[in-house]
């Protein structure tokens, strides 16, 4: 490959200690939300239940998303924050039930009319719509047909995204279909731990085709509107490490990144499933059904891949764990977020190369990356966050190689615009920007000065230390 102009851009500083990573000139620098973790209203103006809603009144929790940032009400002082940031797009989802509050039927009107109001207002502040149809928010009525375990499911979602396109389809320029359907299908289906809590492996398995279909049900439905934009889909990749060097650990590895990764990459991007994989699906669960045309209908050409990305996977063997005889571990002496999750920047650039080299040329966006630490406001009402800037910092730099070597990386969303219910408490903060939960008062933290200066740079500007 050609020596590019962002090699010569880091290498022109080299000497004086400096080192500047520049991104291409169109690149798009952005923040990402979720309608259930900001917005609030939970049952205001013809709202009904989320699938998130039933999950959380019935567990009694005290902490949920009945009002989580107040957003609903307070979109255009976020929005304002935004545009100081000078974020060049804003990621969204919009609520299914806000729309549609039995999933189908006649839509809410007033529901639409706050989606109305927010993209108006992000256009009048220059800041492009990326617009989420399913952020895992389902609407409980149609989770009492069945969930995404039902293949109706499918054309439900197709009637719905079919009425958003109709309604934003002029101002919305860029749609994602599901948020991580491989979350919604492992929590939700498999430990249980995010709605709808259903612990069935079987039905699991099911749930991901019908995810993996309506997505292709709503794609090709998009090109047949001949709509003037890009659509798209967000997984969130891990790239999956061999604890060891034993033949085992690396098979186990293997298959986790089959399950985890290729599960949902290769019928979108290749038009099939790993036969591995399907071969012991179908033997062991008698699972997915799969019609005739379903796998055509999923691989529906996409505009760009949109992946989120947090963290890696270090896999081990073992026989007594779950169905695929393996567990995750983790490494000594390595830095972890509050959630656990290990900081490794280069796993992004080996996402990003590995989505290159397997799948062609696609577009991709970085849809979310973020880190949630135990920020503390300060007496003088600041919030010093150093290892969320080393975080991002180092991310960027690892998506800037990537860009250098290759692999057509055109933006990146942090996750998350600002502290959010993180789908099971408010203490786990990802945000550029602290949220007191109790008073909703929004304060900037270093990292949003930071990401400032980013987005300004169009890139990072690192002074070295001299030796």
């Amino acid at each position: 490959m050609a020596v590019s102009k962002l090699e010569k851009i880091v290498s022109k500083k080299a000497d004086d200690k400096t080192m500047r990573y520049i991104f291409p000139k169109d690149f798009e620098w952005g923040t990402a939300t979720s309608a259930y973790q900001i917005e609030g209203a939970w049952n205001e103006d013809g709202k009904c239940e989320s699938i998130f809603d039933r999950f959380f009144h019935q567990k009694g929790n005290a902490e949920n998303g009945d009002t989580a940032c107040d957003h609903y009400h307070r979109y255009k002082e976020d929005i304002q924050i935004m545009k100081e940031l000078g974020i060049k797009t804003y990621r969204f989802s919009i609520s299914w039930p806000r729309i549609f509050p039995k999933g189908v039927g006649k839509p809410n009107k007033k529901g639409l009319n706050f989606y109305k109001k927010l993209i108006k207002t992000l256009l009048d502040a220059n800041i492009k719509p990326a617009v989420t149809l399913n952020h895992w928010d389902l609407p409980q009525a149609l989770q009492d047909k069945g969930g995404w375990a039902n293949r109706e499911l499918t054309k439900y979602f197709e009637d719905y995204a079919k009425y958003m396109f109709k309604e934003f389809g002029d101002t919305v320029k860029m749609w994602i279909t599901h948020n991580e359907p491989w979350m919604i299908t492992n929590l939700g289906y498999v430990s249980g731990s995010h709605a709808p809590g259903i612990k069935d492996f079987k039905k699991a398995v099911q749930v991901a085709h019908n995810l993996l279909l309506s997505h292709g049900r709503v794609v090709k439905a998009y090109r047949q509107m001949e709509l003037d934009g890009q659509i798209g889909i967000a997984l969130n990749i891990r790239p999956t490490y061999p604890a060891s060097k034993s033949m085992k650990d690396r098979i186990a590895a293997q298959k986790k990144d089959l399950f985890r990764n290729k599960w949902f990459l290769d019928p979108i991007l290749k038009g099939n499933y790993q036969s591995m994989l399907l071969d012991f699906f179908q033997r062991k669960y008698g699972v997915p059904n799969i019609e005739k045309w379903d796998l055509e209908t999923i691989s529906t050409p996409i505009d760009f891949l949109g992946i989120n990305y947090y963290s890696r996977d270090l896999v081990k063997s073992d026989e007594n764990s779950n169905e695929l005889n393996l567990r995750c571990v983790k490494k000594k002496n390595a830095e972890y977020t509050e959630m656990d999750w290990e900081v490794y920047p280069q796993g992004l650039y080996d996402v990003l190369m590995m989505i290159n080299k397997d799948y062609g040329n696609i577009p991709i966006y970085i849809t979310e990356n973020g880190a949630a630490f135990n920020d503390k406001l300060t007496k003088d009402n600041k919030i010093h966050d150093k290892r969320r800037i080393n975080y991002l910092r180092e991310h960027f730099k690892k998506a800037h190689e990537a860009i250098k070597d290759g692999v057509p990386l055109k933006g990146y969303y942090i996750w998350s615009q600002i502290d959010n219910f993180e789908w099971t408490t408010n203490s786990k903060r990802y945000g550029l920007i602290y949220h007191d939960f109790q008073t909703f008062k929004r304060t900037w933290k270093d990292s949003a000065y930071f990401y400032k200066e980013v987005i300004k740079n169009n890139g990072v500007i690192e002074k070295t230390k001299k030796k």
